[in-house]
C-alpha cells in the first residue's frame, strides 16, 4: 500500500469517525477495506491522536489531536441524536428508510439512518459523502445557499451517478426554486437506480439550512400508490420539528 493510498484510506476513516465511533469491523465494511487494513491505519492514527480508543477492543472515536474535527463531531453528535427520535418516526409512518445529513466539506454526509424491518433493504449510506446535486437532501440544502455558493458550486464539473441525473446548472436551478417554494425535494433513480428519495431542510430560527431529513426506498415501491406530497409533508413536518429541538 503506498503512502498516498495510506493517507487516502486514513481520511476515509477519519471522516466516517467524524459521524461518531464506531468499531473496527464496522470500519472495514463501510469503508470497503481489510480489516487488517482499518486496523493498521487505527494505530497509526492512534500514535498521531488523531484517534483514540477507550478500552482494548473497544470502538474508536476522533482524538484530542483533532480538535478542529472534534468540533464538528460535536456538533454533528448533537445533531444525530436529536434526529433519532424523528427518523424513527419517519420510518414507522412511511415504511421506508429515513435519515439525517448535513452538508460537509462541498458534499453531503450522512449522519444516521433507521431502517425498516422489510426483507428486502436497501444499502444505509451512513457515514458515506454525496454531491448535493444527485440527492434530495444535497439539493434542499443547495437551495438555500447564497447566489455565489451556488454559482460556485454550479460552475464545476458536475458529474452524473444514473441516466436520470440532472447536471445541467439551468435544470438545476429551476428544481432549486421549485424546492424553495415546495419545501421540499423528490428525487426518482437519479443518484442510485431503482431508488427515490425526498428530502426537507432543517431550517434554524436564523433562517440557515443546517441539515437534511430524507426518506428512501425502493423505486418499484416508493412512494407506490402512496401519495408523494403527503409523504413529503410529513417529512417537511419532522424537520420543522426537529429544527425547533436545536434551538
Amino acid at each position: 500500500m503506498s503512502g498516498v493510498q495510506s493517507i487516502e484510506r486514513a481520511f476515509v476513516l477519519l471522516r466516517m469517525l467524524a459521524a461518531g465511533p464506531a468499531g473496527v469491523t464496522e470500519l472495514a465494511e463501510r469503508a470497503e477495506l481489510p480489516k487488517s487494513t482499518v486496523y493498521r491505519l487505527l494505530g497509526a492514527l492512534e500514535t498521531a491522536q488523531a484517534v483514540e480508543q477507550v478500552e482494548a477492543g473497544g470502538v474508536y472515536s476522533l482524538g484530542e489531536g483533532l480538535s478542529d474535527l472534534v468540533g464538528a463531531a460535536a456538533w454533528s453528535h448533537v445533531l444525530t441524536s436529536a434526529a433519532r427520535p424523528y427518523l424513527w418516526e419517519l420510518t414507522e409512518q412511511i415504511g421506508e428508510t429515513s435519515g439525517v445529513s448535513q452538508l460537509d466539506q462541498g458534499q453531503m454526509l450522512y449522519l444516521e439512518h433507521f431502517e425498516t424491518d422489510d426483507e428486502i433493504q436497501v444499502r444505509s449510506w451512513t457515514g458515506a459523502r454525496i454531491d448535493p446535486h444527485l440527492v434530495a437532501s444535497g439539493l434542499v440544502v443547495l437551495a438555500a445557499t447564497t447566489p455565489d455558493e451556488l454559482d460556485d458550486y454550479l460552475g464545476r464539473e458536475l458529474t452524473a451517478s444514473t441516466p436520470r441525473s440532472v447536471i445541467d446548472p439551468n435544470q438545476i436551478r429551476l428544481r432549486l426554486k421549485a424546492i424553495r417554494q415546495d419545501g421540499f425535494c423528490w428525487m426518482y433513480e437519479e443518484f442510485d437506480e431503482q431508488l427515490n428519495s425526498v428530502a426537507a431542510p432543517v431550517v434554524n430560527p436564523k433562517g440557515e439550512t443546517v441539515a437534511a431529513l430524507h426518506v428512501h426506498g425502493p423505486a418499484y415501491r416508493f412512494p407506490g400508490d402512496s401519495n408523494p406530497d403527503a409523504i413529503a409533508e410529513l417529512v417537511r413536518d419532522a424537520a420543522d420539528r426537529l429544527a425547533k429541538q436545536l434551538t
